[in-house]
């Protein structure tokens, strides 16, 4: 099976930096998306390596068999500054899928972050690079080899399914220690508005229960809080 790179549709640069803003400067940015009216994809269950990582930007997707698994290198080939890699190995218990050199390939290249359906290594090495990744658990082994006689059974720039949740390559990513929202590109201008409507709402709320406003009158005035 030869290696297969399609071509990534991204959603406009403001777009994914409107989302960034969002990551950067709120609380739980993840929960933000999927509290929108439009349809958000959710995906639970992975944990980041440094609990106050919060990033946003397009997926850059990688699909690997769970009987070839290959390592993940050639992706950085196609990955631009701020892509998001989204692994899909399926859980596989064999062997690491993730480790410190490819956080530290990943972060030079300007990668935004890994999400990782599977295990991983060398935690503490990527904690201290600050590099932004979510996984499923680790392993010690080490990630398999890399050929170069364009055998590998890596697929990038198809669609993945992860924990259930079918990600798009250009699906813009919000990720937290909450999860990951996955917004595609065709609701992401309603999600945004959708978003700012609710941090305006939250806001005014807080506001009005530092004011010692009693839930009760927080109901009557809106509804669901």
């Amino acid at each position: 099976m030869r290696t297969v790179h399609n071509e990534l549709v991204r959603p406009s640069a403001e777009l994914v930096e409107a989302f960034r803003e969002i990551a950067r400067a709120e609380y739980s940015p993840s929960c933000l998306v999927a509290d929108s009216r439009s349809k958000v994809g959710v995906i639970g269950g992975l944990k980041p390596v440094k609990r106050e990582h919060k990033i946003a930007g397009p997926a850059l997707t990688v699909h690997l068999a769970a009987d070839e698994l290959v390592d993940c290198l050639p992706v950085l080939a196609t990955a631009k500054p701020g892509d998001i890699i989204v692994v899909a190995c399926h859980r596989s218990p064999r062997m690491a899928m993730w480790g410190g050199l490819m956080s530290t390939l990943s972060q030079l290249a300007g990668i935004g972050g890994a999400i990782i359906d599977g295990l991983v290594r060398d935690v503490d090495e990527i904690r201290d690079l600050d590099f932004p990744v979510w996984y499923a658990g680790t392993l010690p082994r080490r990630c398999p080899g890399i050929t170069h006689d364009g055998t590998e059974p890596l697929q990038t720039n198809v669609p993945v399914m992860v924990e259930g949740q079918l990600i798009e390559p250009g699906d813009i990513i919000v990720a937290d220690e909450n999860g990951l929202g996955v917004v595609s590109p065709t609701v992401a201008e309603a999600v945004l508005a959708d978003t700012r409507e609710l941090l305006d709402k939250e806001r005014v709320i807080r506001d009005k229960l530092n004011a010692g406003v009693t839930l009760h009158q927080l109901l009557a005035e809106f509804g669901v809080i």
